[in-house]
């Protein structure tokens, strides 16, 4: 078995985690794998629900902080919805909301709308128009 000295040396990635409970009660690799990381997710996730606009909760009346909340709710709900069922296995399905926002939502387009459909135009230059495609295969009934 390598020292620390020795890991440090040979280049792992070695994890230390300060903590007070002992170790009959967590054993190093469950406390880090079980405990530790798994916190680290759930802060993950808090943080891309305050990419959307969960951030901001200060309007004049104190009853459209809860509302306004609840639809940034709402949208990290369809965001994951949208990686569970249209981004499974794209180099996106882990991708932040940050970027899907940014790169999938935000994109310029032309709609036009007719008696019997609408019509989506999109530039020829946009760079993940395959990835749209895809998207838009996998939602559609």
């Amino acid at each position: 078995m390598l020292s620390k000295a020795e890991y440090l040396e040979k280049g792992k990635n070695p994890r230390f985690v300060v903590t007070s409970l002992s170790t009959e009660e967590w054993p190093a690799q469950d406390l880090y794998e079980k405990l530790s990381f798994a916190r680290g997710e759930r802060e993950n996730r808090i943080k891309e629900q305050l990419h959307l606009f969960a951030d901001r909760l200060s309007t004049a009346q104190m009853a459209s902080n809860p509302l306004r909340l609840s639809f940034s709710a709402l949208a990290y709900a369809l965001v994951e919805a949208l990686r569970r069922l249209a981004l499974q296995g794209t180099e996106w399905a882990n991708a932040q909301v940050d970027t899907l926002r940014l790169k999938l939502f935000k994109t310029g387009t032309l709609v036009r709308v007719s008696v019997r459909r609408v019509l989506l135009s999109m530039s020829s230059a946009y760079p993940w128009k395959h990835l749209f495609t895809h998207v838009f295969r996998m939602l559609r009934c």
